[in-house]
């Protein structure tokens, strides 16, 4: 497949965001960009987070309790 080359001005932040997160997936840049767009044009995107939305509104009452337990210390349990 033939390959274009882009120009976006980010946020300085984003721009590191971007590069870290690539790296974590061993992609260059553009190829986790490339990989973003795709996600989101064929709807994984979106599903992936509407399951992640319904595991925090599942499972959140669990996080919740160990924040607050770690946040009393140790030994004591979150009511």
């Amino acid at each position: 497949m033939a390959k274009t080359q882009l120009g976006a001005r980010v946020d300085e932040e984003v721009a590191e965001l971007a590069r870290r997160r690539a790296a974590d997936r061993n992609l260059s840049l553009g190829d986790y960009l490339a990989q973003l767009v795709m996600e989101d044009a064929s709807g994984i995107r979106e599903r992936a987070m509407a399951a992640a939305a319904r595991f925090i509104e599942d499972h959140g009452a669990v996080f919740d309790e160990a924040e607050e337990a770690q946040q009393a210390g140790p030994g004591t349990r979150a009511a």
